[in-house]
């Protein structure tokens, strides 16, 4: 199909996302015009979000939505305000974001990070048995100063307060498609962009490899965040606010 040809489909595909995002709060706000006993509540006003994400994340036909539920309130909130400003490009989402107020945004994803994730995915069955995690996952690469995604992601992978994201509970073609926006920057974060920096020395078959281990991982009973981290972080992020970072040897 021609590429011409692909933008009206993109378009419509997109219109009828933001139609029925606006068909689901059209009731509510009915209701509320109509009684005045419809609370004014951040958990009423974060159900439309649900009509797409779901309580735990949801598969379209065209992508991935993921799960809102238990992630750091600092992530949650850097990725709105990505949509919003431009750092991060799906036109749903910023038509979605682009009027609410920074105060707004931290009160969603306060409300979503306070919530419990509702699932947790089995183990993926392979033929010999669960698979060794590669080693970018626990040991990095020195040669390319490279870090261990645990010593950011926490050592359960389950992210930390407030502002890393977890990586387990996410399919295989969504992690794929998110270091793949990294790496040919149509995905960015705040400078210091320290996953873009990372994404960018990434092979093919390093991608492939972190994508299908964490796939394959379940969510643990208690998924929660990890605290703040204690300890210095290999890099400097600016999506995470005042890290200490290990300062290298003369």
């Amino acid at each position: 199909m021609r590429a011409g040809a692909r933008r009206p489909m993109r378009k419509w595909r997109t219109m009828k996302r933001l139609f029925f995002v606006a068909c689901l709060m059209l009731p509510a706000l009915a209701a509320g015009a109509a009684s005045p006993k419809v609370a004014d509540t951040v958990a009423e006003r974060a159900k439309p979000c649900l009509a797409c994400h779901a309580a735990e994340g949801r598969k379209a036909r065209d992508e991935y939505y993921p799960r809102l539920a238990g992630k750091p309130a600092g992530y949650l909130f850097n990725q709105m305000q990505h949509f919003r400003d431009g750092g991060r490009r799906h036109r749903a989402m910023g038509l979605l974001m682009e009027h609410l107020s920074d105060a707004y945004l931290r009160e969603l994803a306060g409300y979503f990070s306070a919530l419990a994730p509702a699932y947790s995915r089995p183990r993926l069955a392979t033929a010999n048995g669960s698979p060794q995690a590669p080693p970018l996952l626990t040991l990095g690469d020195i040669g390319r100063q490279l870090p261990a995604c645990i010593s950011c992601h926490g050592k359960e992978l389950l992210g930390a307060a407030p502002a890393i994201p977890g990586l387990l509970g996410l399919p295989r073609d969504y992690v794929s498609a998110q270091l793949g926006a990294w790496k040919v920057g149509t995905r960015k974060a705040a400078a210091p962009d320290c996953m873009g920096s990372i994404a960018r020395q990434l092979t093919e078959a390093e991608v492939n490899a972190v994508a299908t281990w964490l796939a394959a991982q379940p969510l643990p009973a208690n998924s929660r965040p990890a605290a703040a981290p204690a300890d210095e972080l290999p890099l400097r992020c600016g999506s995470v606010p005042n890290p200490p970072v290990a300062k290298v040897a003369p």
